[in-house]
C-alpha cells in the first residue's frame, strides 16, 4: 500500500466484479480509499484504516491495529441484525441506514455480494432496483 486508505488489490479484485455487475454503477477513487456509486450516491466504500491516523473509523469499528473496511447502506429493518452478529459488522454513525464490515482473511464473500446488492437497492430508482436478483 502507498498512501493511508489504500486498499489492497486482492480486495478490490472481490468487489468490482459485485459492484460492477449491478445497473449503471461506477467506481471511483474516494476521499480515502474507493466508492461505488449509482448515479451520485455511494453504495459501497472501502478502505484500510490505520487506527494512529484515522480515530474515527477505528473506534466505529472497534480496531486496535490496520483493517480493510468495507461502509455500506442497509435496509433500517435489516440493521439490528447485522449488529447481533457482532464482529465483523460495527455501526458508524454517518447515518441511519449506514453500517459497516471489517474484511479479513475469514471474510464471507457471498454475503459480501448480498449486502452490497441490497446497499444498491437502498439507494438506486426503483426502476434499476427492480432489476436486480435481490438476496431472498
Amino acid at each position: 500500500m502507498s498512501a493511508p486508505g489504500d486498499v489492497d488489490p486482492e480486495i478490490l479484485d472481490r468487489l468490482r466484479p459485485i459492484c460492477r455487475g449491478l445497473p449503471e454503477t461506477y467506481e471511483e477513487p474516494a476521499w480515502v480509499g474507493v466508492r461505488w456509486r449509482i448515479r451520485r450516491r455511494t453504495f459501497a466504500h472501502v478502505l484500510t484504516v490505520d487506527p494512529a491516523r484515522q480515530a474515527v473509523h477505528a473506534r466505529a469499528a472497534a480496531l486496535d491495529r490496520p483493517a480493510c473496511l468495507l461502509v455500506f447502506r442497509s435496509p433500517l429493518d435489516e440493521i439490528a441484525g447485522l449488529l447481533g452478529c457482532g464482529h465483523p459488522f460495527y455501526k458508524p454513525d454517518w447515518g441511519p441506514n449506514v453500517m459497516g464490515m471489517v474484511l479479513a482473511d475469514d471474510t464471507d464473500w457471498d454475503e459480501v455480494g448480498e449486502l452490497l446488492t441490497e446497499s444498491y437497492c437502498v439507494l438506486a430508482p426503483k426502476r434499476l432496483a427492480a432489476l436486480v436478483d435481490r438476496p431472498a
